[in-house]
């Protein structure tokens, strides 16, 4: 009887044009694109999405962001005991021998923010910038520290910052990912964390979607002699077989997750191609991001993409460029760097004021730490410094021309308004209208919130 019911409800369904599994997956999306009253914004939001300029590999904050004229007159010297008791334990052995910065600063804008002749692009823009020179946590590495700037925890065990702002808020577009993800240029040991962009505890479908700039999402080309009508009884078919299963499964995240996955493809090969076609673009406007010249060309197409996504209504754009780790030959490696994204971030900035996105967009730039002010062996590079770094905001709220936190007068811990990573996620969150302590999700019989170690948004920041 069991056999004959089945089969009785499969030729129906077949003979119905398989509508009812396509049905519960458009509802299933319906229901995910649009928050529930539970994940309704707190508050009035500042920003509708937010743009994560990861710098994978550590800038150095007192060669960018954060000068330090001590380092000059101490150059050789090692770092005085006065700030050295306060260097965790696990870096102290690497408090001789101090280096002064092969940059100038200058002061930019009304506001007079100091920036580095190395980023003379970015600097055009101060005014727009909130510089926080006071991030720090305790992680000199630099997976675990990735992991520490994206979710919180060095172990990666937890949502990464995307994941919880989707999870809150949704998606305003239907037909591509709410979170996208562009890993660009991987040199040294920099290679990408995958919990970064992870969604941990949280439903599968939370994730970030990685996309290369150049050739887009992989296989979302429809395949030849294809038509959309062919594709859209395809999905229904196997709809319904993932549904079917699901109901003897139960609640399997894993599973739900690859029914929208399915759903999403078929939206994204019939209109995610347009994303990706940069040929609409203007002349001046690919000049502008650099994509004309090798040097910048990843990078620019990677910024101008991050545009035409919160343009589409992408929640949540991460654009990690690796590569500044600068252990030897402090100035060709950051040189180098800078040359990459300096032109195509200045750019992005320019483009979203123009286009009135840039007061609905957060753009967040800063990397898994800084780097110390003494030099590193013979080599003329700085290792890795967590204690007290840089990073800065701008537009979705945040007011620009303002700098926040200090660290000492060498650079290495920050001794004014330190913030933590967890802090740093809840101001983010903030923007997107969502209090940190106020967003959860029961996992083995705990609401977990997104700063589980605490934290509270930086309030400056929107003041």
């Amino acid at each position: 009887m069991m056999t004959a019911n089945r089969f009785n409800r499969r030729r129906f369904l077949y003979h119905s044009g398989l509508g009812a599994a396509g049905i519960a997956t458009e509802t299933l999306l319906a229901a995910d694109s649009k928050p529930s009253g539970k994940f309704q914004p707190h508050f009035a939001p500042t920003a509708r999405s937010v743009i994560f300029l990861f710098m994978s590999g550590g800038p150095s904050q007192v060669d960018t962001f954060d000068p330090k004229p001590e380092l000059a007159r101490l150059a050789g010297q090692d770092v005085p005991e006065s700030i050295a008791q306060y260097v965790p334990k696990i870096q102290r052995a690497g408090l001789k021998n101090l280096l002064q910065s092969p940059w100038k600063f200058g002061c930019h804008g009304e506001s007079g923010i100091p920036v580095s002749s190395l980023l003379p692009e970015t600097a055009k823009h101060a005014d727009k910038l909130c510089v926080v020179r006071s991030l720090n946590h305790r992680n000199p590495v630099h997976g675990p520290g990735e992991c520490v700037a994206l979710t919180g925890t060095g172990a990666g065990d937890r949502p990464s910052i995307g994941a919880w702002s989707i999870y809150g808020l949704g998606s305003e577009n239907d037909n591509l990912p709410a979170f996208l993800t562009m890993n660009l240029h991987t040199d040294g040991m920099q290679y990408p964390q995958r919990a970064g962009w992870g969604a941990a505890f949280l439903p599968s479908r939370y994730q970030g979607t990685v996309i290369n700039p150049v050739t887009g999402i992989q296989h979302l080309q429809m395949p030849s002699k294809t038509s959309e009508q062919n594709r859209r009884r395809q999905l229904e078919l196997m709809s319904w077989f993932d549904h079917n299963h699901l109901q003897t499964q139960g609640i399997n995240s894993e599973l739900d997750a690859r029914i929208r996955s399915y759903e999403m493809a078929f939206h994204m090969q019939t209109s995610g191609p347009e994303l990706f076609d940069l040929s609409s673009e203007t002349g001046k406007t690919q000049t502008a991001y650099g994509i004309d010249q090798q040097e910048t060309e990843i990078v620019g197409q990677g910024c101008l993409l991050a545009r035409r996504m919160v343009e589409r209504g992408v929640r949540f754009v991460q654009v990690r460029v690796g590569g500044w780790d600068a252990h030897s030959n402090l100035k060709s490696n950051h040189e180098r760097l800078a040359t990459r994204t300096d032109k195509p971030i200045a750019a992005l900035l320019n483009d979203l004021q123009e286009r009135g996105l840039l007061d609905s967009t957060l753009v967040v730039w800063g990397g898994e730490f800084g780097r110390t002010p003494t030099m590193e062996g013979r080599g003329n590079g700085r290792d890795h410094s967590p204690a007290g770094y840089t990073v800065w905001m701008s537009g979705g709220g945040a007011q620009g021309g303002k700098i926040i936190g200090e660290t000492d007068p060498l650079g290495y811990v920050a001794i004014e308004r330190p913030v933590t990573p967890h802090d740093f996620h809840a101001t983010i969150l903030h923007a997107l209208g969502m209090d940190a302590n106020r967003l959860t999700y029961l996992h083995h019989g705990r609401n977990e919130v997104p700063t589980v170690f605490g934290g509270a948004a930086i309030s400056e920041v929107f003041a």
